[in-house]
């Protein structure tokens, strides 16, 4: 199957505007970027994907030994470039698709012309003096408890994940997403997701890049953001008024606004 098939590709917006390409995380779909789209797709194509396993993707070309890295996912959205022969691409990943994008753009910057890292962490493990927001020892439980009872986890988790206690309507939908996810497959991309480290590919990006952080984030911390802005050179750090992991959910608005502002520029 194609890209456009397997990875269930959408176009929308602006045909001969530039390109953004929208990838997301972890236990999500292309449908987590619904609320941005329509103020993106006032100025840019927009095109979205959901990564093999995910929403109305082709499940049967899903592969442990594939996706066991995020070199599998990487390879996908290059693929997805070349079958749309999309060039000048402005990369949207959000969070473990932040490195995703990382990884793509390193491999071919000929096609990526931008990243915009939302939520970015490139790895979730404190080492030493950087803070990466979890122990190894809470990677390890969380990986447990996701394999001994996903659907509970997901329950448990989204709404951590999500952050907004004021807003349960946010958590219950992040729930959902994760709970139509195939365990087995959650299971792998997980792994491959907290165990990833990412770090020293931060130092190769080589196209301007734009780092967007919430104020407060369980997930992916401030400090966290602040040491992709501090490796990527060049790079612009902005701190968006909201909290959680998912602010194309959370604060749409502001999401949008920042990626079109970068993305629109020369």
């Amino acid at each position: 199957m194609d890209a456009r098939g397997r990875n269930n590709v959408v176009v929308t917006g602006v045909a001969d505007g530039p390109t953004v390409l929208l990838a997301h995380g972890f236990g999500c779909d292309q449908n987590l970027w619904r609320l941005v789209v329509p103020a993106l797709a006032e100025r840019f194509r927009v095109v979205l994907f959901d990564h093999v396993g995910a929403g109305g993707s082709d499940l049967s070309a899903w592969s442990e030994r594939r996706y066991s890295t995020l070199d599998g996912y990487a390879a996908d959205v290059l693929d997805i470039c070349s079958e749309l022969d999309l060039r000048d691409v402005v990369l949207v990943g959000h969070s473990v698709s932040a490195m995703i994008a990382v990884l793509a753009a390193n491999r071919d910057p000929s096609r990526i012309a931008k990243l915009v890292l939302l939520t970015p962490s490139p790895c979730y493990i404190d080492d030493g003096d950087y803070r990466g927001g979890f122990s190894r020892a809470d990677i390890d439980e969380l990986l447990e408890s996701l394999d001994s009872n996903y659907l509970g986890w997901s329950a448990v988790m989204a709404p951590v994940i999500m952050g907004n206690p004021d807003r349960p309507e946010l958590g219950s939908e992040l729930t959902e997403s994760f709970c139509r996810t195939d365990p087995a497959i959650a299971r792998v991309f997980a792994q491959t997701t907290f165990l990833s480290d990412n770090r020293a590919d931060l130092t190769g990006v080589t196209v301007p890049t734009l780092v967007l952080q919430c104020s407060q984030d369980a997930i992916a911390p401030p400090e966290v953001g602040r040491f992709v802005h501090e490796r990527i050179r060049g790079s612009e750090l902005v701190t968006l008024d909201a909290t959680g992991h998912c602010p194309q959910l959370s604060a749409p608005e502001a999401t949008a606004a920042a990626i079109t502002a970068f993305a629109g520029t020369p």
